[in-house]
Formats: C-alpha cells, structure tokens, sequence
C-alpha cells in the first residue's frame, strides 16, 4: 500500500520530534519504573481492550459513518506511537540510584538541592531524567539552565544563572541524595 494513504512516515517524523534531544537519557529508579509502568499497562490493558472495541466497530457495517470505529481508529494510532516512544525511552534509559552517590559534597543528577535567590524564599528542587521532568513538583531536568548552573557546586556556592531578566545569582542552601 501507498504511504500517502497509510501516513505512517508523518506519524514516526512526529514521535521523533517529540523524542528529547538528548544523548544520554538518565532517570532515576522512580522514573524508570513509572515509564515500564506506563508502558506495560499499554500494552497489556488499554491496546487489547480498544482492539476488541475496534474489531466490534468494524464488523457492525459501514465504517464511514461510525464514531466507534473512527475514534477508536485514532486512538489506537496515538497508543501505538505512545508505546514506540516509551520502548525507546525504556531501551536506552540510563538508570542512576541517588542515593548511591559516593560524592554528596556536590551538586550531581539525582541530588535534592534547596536554593534561594537574593530577597527570595528558598526553594527545593530534585534533579531528575528529561522524562520525569516536572517544575510544579519541583523536579527539574538535569538538562534545564538551572540544574546545569548548580552542577558541581558545593552548599554555601553562589552561581550564576542567565535568564531572559538578566543575570540572576543564586545561593545553594543544601545537597541531599535520596
């Protein structure tokens, strides 16, 4: 069959566009096990129910004109490139245990920092993989601006960090490995 009607280059151009440009894909033991989480239940539950809603859809006669088909059609379609991207994700995890980290002096992927900007209350963060990610939760990237401004720093440090304000500097209060 043609790919015009089958649009699957589109569709595997798009998973790579969401895929993070990262080299390295670190997560924490928390992360992995949420996206082997994510991926099984896809894969077990939530793909095979749709396929047997599908497959009834399909035997009740015209496709053109029934929602149970088309919808199903489509979500099936966003399922799978969900499961390509998470088998991915999974595949080429790097998985690094905090509290295993020998050098706890220093700021390093994992470490739950607080830090407080100059007349501003301190705040926590956790550095975590790309995919688990999560700023209201205080869980930043290892990749952000910020965590690549603490790396390596020691309590007590002030670092610099460049945002769209100006130059801010930043106090580190505490390390912790969790």
């Amino acid at each position: 069959m043609n790919k015009a009607f089958v649009r699957e280059a589109e569709c595997e151009e798009e998973a790579a566009a969401d895929a993070p440009p990262v080299a390295r894909n670190y997560m924490t033991p928390q992360g992995y096990a949420s996206l082997k989480t994510e991926l099984e239940f896809l894969v077990t539950v939530e793909r095979p129910e749709l396929v047997k809603v599908v497959a009834w859809a399909a035997g009740n006669g015209d496709r053109s004109e029934n929602g149970d088909y088309i919808y199903g059609k489509k979500r099936l379609r966003e399922i799978d490139r969900r499961i390509r991207f998470l088998m991915k994700r999974v595949e080429t995890a790097i998985v690094v245990d905090p509290a295993r980290q020998e050098c706890r002096d220093r700021v390093f992927f994992g470490a739950t920092v607080t830090v407080a900007e100059t007349g501003a209350a301190p705040r926590s963060y956790r550095i975590v993989g790309v995919d688990e990610a999560d700023a209201g939760r205080g869980r930043i990237s290892w990749i952000s601006p910020l965590a690549r401004a603490l790396a390596k720093a020691r309590e007590g440090d002030v670092v610099s960090l460049a945002s769209p304000t100006g130059i801010r500097r930043i106090e580190l209060l505490e390390i912790r490995y969790e």
